[in-house]
């Protein structure tokens, strides 16, 4: 899908690890919510509250999800999940553009 209809965009920017990370908030009729954004080359860890999937839409990353011990290369249009509750670790290796989807329960 490239491109969403009938939602409602946050105005305001989420900023992220001194503005290296940034995203925008889209909301649905149906009560759910994406974020897309950009991530700056670099190495971040973040904390989820919902069950995320994340979708590279450009650039690459490496990952290492909970409870795993190798890193994994995602690149444009491909994707990776990630459980409520839990932390990963990213390598951004290129600006990267992507879009989080929250699964709730």
């Amino acid at each position: 899908m490239s491109q969403f209809e009938n939602v409602t965009l946050v105005k305001e920017a989420n900023f992220y690890f001194e503005g290296k990370v940034t995203s925008r908030t889209v909301l649905f009729a149906d009560g759910s919510k994406k974020t897309l954004g950009i991530m700056m080359p670099g190495e971040y860890t973040f904390g989820t509250a919902e069950a995320e999937i994340m979708d590279i839409q450009a650039g690459e990353v490496d990952v290492l999800l909970p409870g795993e011990t190798d890193w994994q290369t995602f690149t444009k249009g491909q994707t990776f999940n990630v459980p409520a509750n839990a932390s990963f670790d990213i390598k951004v290796k290129d600006v990267t553009d992507y879009c989080c989807s929250y699964i709730t329960a």
